[in-house]
């Protein structure tokens, strides 16, 4: 077994979703999800199909972003791993319980715009992630004016009253 270190490579800006699935038939369910949760949004995805032609599979609304999530799927290679794409503007938190009720999703492994590094295992019989990094290390405990300022965050951006 190898393992190696996949960094996604995205601008600052685009929030992606990384998970894993167990059937061909995600594609389509997970874009139908996304369209009815945020009409409008603006996507890509692509699946890592791990059996029959082990193709990347690829669907969205959206040509840059579709092209990114099959660069970065690409460059993944872990079987039934799918990643998610979303433009500048469309986050995680408007979609991801609705992604995470396809049935066909067995996991989510990160759900961010921070850097992402993906830890992948290879072996003879194909590649899996093991797990992620996401953003950088923690560097400290916050203290009240940190938490003033995370609250007024929150309601400055309307998700607290």
């Amino acid at each position: 077994m190898e393992l190696k270190i996949v960094r996604i490579e995205k601008p600052e800006e685009v929030n992606i979703i990384l998970g894993q699935s167990h059937f061909i038939k995600t594609v389509e369910d997970l874009h139908e999800a996304l369209v009815t949760a945020v009409p409008g949004i603006k996507f890509g995805i692509a699946f890592c199909e791990s059996s029959q032609k082990a193709l990347v599979r690829w669907s969205g609304t959206d040509e840059e972003m579709i092209e990114l999530a099959k660069k970065n799927a690409w460059a993944l290679r872990a079987g039934h791993s799918f990643i998610i794409t979303l433009a500048p503007g469309f986050y995680p938190i408007n979609v991801l319980n609705w992604v995470k009720q396809v049935p066909e999703v067995v996991r989510i492994f990160a759900a961010t715009a921070n850097p992402l590094e993906v830890i992948i295992a290879e072996t003879e019989q194909g590649r899996g992630i093991l797990g992620v990094i996401d953003g950088v290390t923690t560097r400290g405990i916050e203290g009240d004016e940190d938490i003033a300022e995370r609250k007024a965050f929150l309601r400055a951006i309307g998700y607290k009253l």
